[in-house]
Formats: structure tokens, sequence, C-alpha cells
């Protein structure tokens, strides 16, 4: 008996490791299929990729269409990502105000989720007490009317683009170049209390590479199971341009770490950000403020870049 045994072990040979990977993906798929949940109607997918054929019909003449043929609930899957449009009124006052809570997440891509610190700013941050204490950080702090009229220098940076645009008066103007240095400065001003910082021509490339990232088909958010494959090369350019950002902003707030500033002095939004922080950020139901809440470094970094434009 045990020669016998001996003599199958001898001949089974091991199943390649793709063949491995492709019954587990079939199981997979087989066991979704077992329990899928009554969706609204809508076009059928094929295999994997669902709807992703039609993206280019994902426009609001293009689903106004769809939701003439399947209805004003459509369902459509891209890749293993579900989505619904609404075109019905009914519908939509359903979502919009008796759902409203279910629905007030806004969803994020693989891009913003790890560029914005794992959702740590307040446009992309879930519902509940985290947002609802950033939202009373903006309103009272960042965008007090003490604030407000802080930023009034801002409009010096408008008239010295001005001044530039009429002193170049029958020359040729690279006004492209001339926008993109006001943003920089009314960011710098605005957010760090100052147009002019060392690394300062760092921000542009910075705030190009967020918004490509921000802006790029990422197939994985829409088939998880190929972020590892990184097929478009997009994870090693997130790593890049969060790590030239970590770079830049850990920089401003250590200076404004290592030079607080007095009461009596004009602070700017960097300076109120860092009244909040911790290295261990928490949450409380307290009524004051200063006491609430508690922001991390990363949650800093995070609103900074949020509220001065780059993370938009």
């Amino acid at each position: 008996m045990d020669e016998l045994i001996a003599q199958i072990q001898a001949n089974v040979q091991p199943l390649p490791i793709s063949i491995t990977v492709l019954v587990v993906l079939l199981l997979g798929l087989l066991l979704r299929s077992w329990r899928r949940l009554p969706y609204p109607p809508g076009p059928k997918g094929m295999p994997i990729i669902g709807n992703m054929l039609m993206l280019d019909q994902m426009t609001h003449r293009g689903l106004a269409k769809l939701a003439q043929k399947y209805g004003g609930l459509l369902h459509l899957r891209m890749g293993f990502l579900h989505m619904v449009a609404v075109s019905s009124a009914d519908v939509a006052r359903e979502v919009l105000q008796i759902q409203d809570a279910v629905f007030s997440n806004r969803p994020a891509t693989v891009a913003i989720s790890y560029l914005t610190y794992d959702r740590a700013d307040m446009a992309f941050a879930h519902y509940g007490p985290f947002w609802r204490q950033m939202r009373k950080i903006c309103v009272m702090k960042l965008f007090s009317r003490k604030r407000a009229e802080s930023w009034a220098s801002v409009r010096e940076e408008v008239d010295k683009t001005i001044r530039t645009v009429a002193t170049g008066s029958g020359t040729a103007v690279n006004v492209g170049e001339l926008v993109f240095a006001l943003t920089r400065d009314i960011t710098y001003q605005a957010a760090f209390g100052t147009s002019s910082m060392d690394g300062q021509d760092e921000f542009l490339p910075i705030l190009q590479e967020f918004s490509k990232l921000f802006g790029a088909f990422n197939i994985a958010d829409f088939i998880p199971y190929l972020a590892w494959a990184d097929l478009q090369g997009l994870n090693s350019r997130m790593v890049k341009a969060r790590k030239d950002l970590d770079k830049f902003i850990d920089s401003i707030i250590d200076d404004h770490m290592k030079n607080k500033k007095k009461d009596d002095i004009e602070t700017d939004m960097v300076d109120e950000l860092l009244a909040f922080y911790s290295d261990e950020a928490k949450l409380s139901e307290s009524d004051d403020l200063q006491n609430s809440i508690r922001l991390s470094r990363d949650h800093i970094k995070a609103i900074i870049m949020r509220m001065s434009g780059l993370l938009v």
C-alpha cells in the first residue's frame, strides 16, 4: 500500500501557478454571482470588465438616453465597481433629501485616497464627527472675516500681473506662464503668508503632477485585483508625488513650529492649523473647538494643500 501511494505522489505533478491563480479567480466570480444583489435594470456588461466599453457614453446626454430605455434608476458595472445613475426627480429627491446621510460620502479614486493621506482633508473625509469638526475649523478659523481681511494682500499679486501685461504692450506675452506664476504666488500668500519662499519653483511641478494623477484613468479603480501589477505605472508616480509633497510641506510646517508667532502678530493658515496639532489625533464631543479635535501632521498637510488649491 505504501508503495502504491508513493507511486501516485511521484506521478502527480503540481499545477502551474498561472492555472492556480485562474482557478481561484473563477471560483471568486462564481461566489460573487451566487451572492448577487438585486441591482436596478441596466445594460448587460461583459465578464470582468462589465460596461467599461461604454465609457465614451458616460456623458449627461448618454446617460439620459440610457435612462429612456432602462428607467430613472440605472445600474452600470465598471469592472468590479457598481454605479447607479439617477435620472428621475422622485428618485433624486429620495437620494438627496430623505437618504442624504447614506449618499453623502464623496467617492475617491486610488490616487485621491493616497494623495490626500487616506481622506485626511475635509473634501474627501467621510461624513461624521471628523468632517463636522473640520468644517467648524474652516468656518471659524480659515475662512473667518479676520482671515479674509488678511488675504487682501493677494490683490497686490493680481495688480502686479496686470502691470506686467501692461508694460509688455505691443510685444508677445506668455499668458500661460503669467497665470501659473500668479496662481503660485496667490497660493503662497494665502496659505503661508508670503509670496516668496525657498523652493518656490518646486511648487508648480508638484501641482501639475497632482492634477494629472487625479484625472488619470487607473484600471485599479475598476479592477482592484490588478493594482499590484501597476500596468500604467501610476503607483510609482503617486509615491514620488507624495514624497515630493511631504518634503515640500514638512519644511514649511517645521519652520512654523520652530518660529511660533505670538498672538499679537498676524498669523497665516499654517499657524492656525498648528494650534490643533497633536502627535496623536483625537476627537471628542466637547463644545470647545480647541479641545474637541487634535490634528496629526498628515491632517494638516492635507488641509493646507486643499485650502491652497492643490487638492481640487
